[in-house]
């Protein structure tokens, strides 16, 4: 099976910074996207972060200039350095893989990482 396993969330003061990571472990042959959502308490998931295997990489317009998405491919794991972090980042941080391939042949698959949760006081 294919598992997600976020690190690196925790409690950080305003403007702090933080870094996570996902690795995605299991029978892996490629990833095509790689990519980070978070969820506020009472607030839809919402799209921080995406990195395709090609293609540019996209911010939401809140995180643009502070965040910075990575990727290593060769160790299928995706990066979120988190700069000059306010208040309203606080929420749970979801790591996303979309299309997915498990064998040459198989088809893609989406799958999610547990969570982490990101605290940032005032």
């Amino acid at each position: 099976q294919v598992q997600l396993v976020e690190s690196g969330g925790g409690l950080v003061q305003a403007g702090g910074s933080l870094r996570l990571s996902c690795a995605a472990s299991g029978s892996i042959f490629s990833i095509n996207t790689m990519a980070w959502y978070r969820q506020a308490p009472g607030k839809q998931r919402e799209l921080v972060a995406t990195k395709p295997n090609s293609g540019s990489t996209d911010y939401a317009d809140s995180v643009k200039g502070r965040f910075t998405i990575s990727r290593d491919n060769a160790k299928n794991t995706v990066y979120l350095q988190m700069n000059s972090l306010k208040p309203e980042d606080t929420a749970v941080y979801y790591c996303f893989a979309g299309g997915l391939r498990r064998h040459f042949f198989s088809t893609p698959g989406d799958y999610w990482g547990q969570g982490t949760q990101v605290t940032v006081s005032s």
